[in-house]
């Protein structure tokens, strides 16, 4: 459907073809009708399929609408990056609306927190928010909390995962004059439902593609040695002179240090981004990498959700990621809305059990490649200490040049 059929006003339309944005993807045309009819809503989509305009085009809609220039809309979201993203979105869609947000979050420098008291003290119509900081800001009574008819939580699932329970009740606790709830989430598990009973009225519930890789990624793996990971890695990136946009995943701050040093040794166009850098130095970081100046961003799943980052050509695994459902988003980065991309993830002998794990939630067995000619065997695939399967593999061609497996 285009976003004319779903009853989106003409400022809204306008915007959107001037950001390019000509159909509704599936999550999109599903759920904003149903918000601009008032209901309550859980739904969950995953990753790259356009949740957050499945959510503000409606809000913004309503919002645009109304003769109010108080706050009336609350996005709660587990990260910064997140945060700002939302609300670089809303700056866009919002362009011949004039509806005013800000985003709040920890973790900036003193000209941050002044900024964003003042255009809370000020009034600003939609506020994108982490939880710690919002709840400070309500505690220092900076927000009208009455005003607010809207309360989004995004990517709800993280929020939990982190052990943002106890400050979205809170927060929810005194949004007395709210009038409808929306959650966003990757991923349905139990807890997820729980919440929904508790905060959501009588809730519409949209389920996409729950927990599985988009059709356009082509995924990929390879038997490594923890030894051999750098080798691997110099050597992939060096073989893709046409990929422009690549993004690498490791598990440690310290781990994204040493990948990001090998590359630039190599002259590679490399950077990297942790919880370590200061806030204003992410955003370069990421403004960098998304003007395609830099090439490679190493990574922590700091940045594995909500981050809208587009053409991302290749996505490594570095590391395996230790949940499973972090496999969908790490590589979710790649193959946004119906591009496409490849994801390729390096596997050790002690996070072969973990891989499984994945492969039986996206219900697919990923393809293990040889390991490039020149680089020394890599162990062999077996999962039976952990519960495993018993399928064995090398991980190695069967003769130079050869692109066979054997198992």
């Amino acid at each position: 459907m285009t976003f004319a059929e779903l009853g989106l006003g003409e400022g809204l339309l306008e915007a959107l073809y001037y950001m390019g944005f000509e159909k509704a993807t599936a999550i999109q045309e599903q759920a904003i009708p149903k918000i601009l009819a008032g209901k309550d809503m859980l739904a969950c989509a995953q990753t790259g399929t356009g949740k957050t305009g499945a959510f503000l085009l409606p809000i913004l809609q309503k919002i645009a609408t109304s003769d109010s220039n108080k706050t009336e809309c609350l996005i709660v979201v587990p990260t910064r990056e997140l945060a700002l993203q939302i609300d670089q979105e809303l700056e866009g869609f919002s362009y011949y609306s004039n509806v005013s947000s800000i985003a709040v979050y920890g973790g900036g420098k003193g000209e941050d927190w002044e900024r964003q008291k003042r255009a809370l003290k000020s009034g600003t119509q939609i506020i994108v928010a982490t939880p710690g900081k919002l709840l400070t800001f309500i505690n220092l009574n900076y927000i009208d909390l009455d005003s607010i008819k809207y309360l989004i939580l995004d990517e709800a699932d993280r929020m939990l995962d982190i052990g943002f329970h106890e400050d979205i009740m809170q927060v929810v606790k005194v949004l007395k004059n709210r009038e409808q709830t929306l959650m966003f989430s990757a991923t349905m598990p139990h807890k997820i439902k729980t919440l929904a009973k508790t905060i959501l009225s009588d809730p519409d519930e949209i389920i996409i593609a729950l927990s599985k890789p988009a059709a356009g990624v082509l995924q990929a793996a390879y038997l490594v040695h923890e030894t051999q990971k750098i080798e691997l890695l110099v050597k992939l990136i060096a073989n893709k002179p046409n990929y422009k946009s690549i993004l690498v995943f490791s598990s440690t701050k310290k781990k994204i240090s040493e990948i990001t040093r090998a590359l630039k040794r190599k002259n590679e166009n490399a950077l990297e981004i942790s919880s370590n850098l200061e806030q204003s130095d992410r955003e370069k970081v990421l403004l960098s990498f998304r003007a395609k100046t830099t090439r490679i961003l190493v990574a922590t799943d700091v940045i594995s959700r909500g981050i809208d980052i587009k053409d991302i050509n290749l996505v490594i695994n570095y590391d395996v990621p230790g949940d499973a459902e972090d496999y969908v988003h790490r590589i979710g980065r790649t193959a946004r809305a119906d591009t496409t991309g490849v994801a390729i993830t390096f596997i050790n002998r002690d996070d072969m059990y973990k891989f499984q794990k994945i492969e039986k939630l996206i219900e697919k067995e990923v393809k293990k490649l040889a390991l490039p000619e020149g680089m020394d065997p890599g162990p062999e695939w077996n999962t039976n200490n952990r519960g495993g399967g018993k399928k064995s593999y090398r991980g190695k061609s069967r003769s130079k040049g050869s692109n066979r497996h054997r198992r």
